[in-house]
């Protein structure tokens, strides 16, 4: 098992609209079917952050999701919203031993 975690420090004061976009998302059915998926926000550390974090088999899997699911134009258009939101962001693939 693949844990990806997509990491992003946000703008200053922009949690609430980034909360509604995710719940907006949500609620169309946008991210990928993942029962591993998590959305988490800081409590300690940086502040203003939020990680979206995802479980899959194999890199395999992974890929076939960034190139199908997060590829459609509703998706695309969402992420275009979501940005400027964004201050920066990084990316961690962990893999599970146990």
């Amino acid at each position: 098992m693949y844990i990806v975690r997509d990491i992003f420090q946000l703008k200053f004061a922009h949690y609430r609209e980034v909360k509604a976009l995710f719940d907006e998302a949500n609620e169309s059915n946008m991210f990928p079917d993942n029962p591993a998926r998590r959305v988490l926000t800081d409590f300690t550390g940086d502040s203003y952050r939020l990680i979206l974090e995802m479980g899959f088999e194999s890199l395999g899997e992974y890929e076939k999701s960034l190139t199908s699911e997060m590829a459609t134009h509703e998706w695309q258009n969402w992420y275009m919203r979501f940005k400027e939101h964004a201050a920066s962001s990084h990316r961690e693939i962990l893999k599970q031993i146990m």
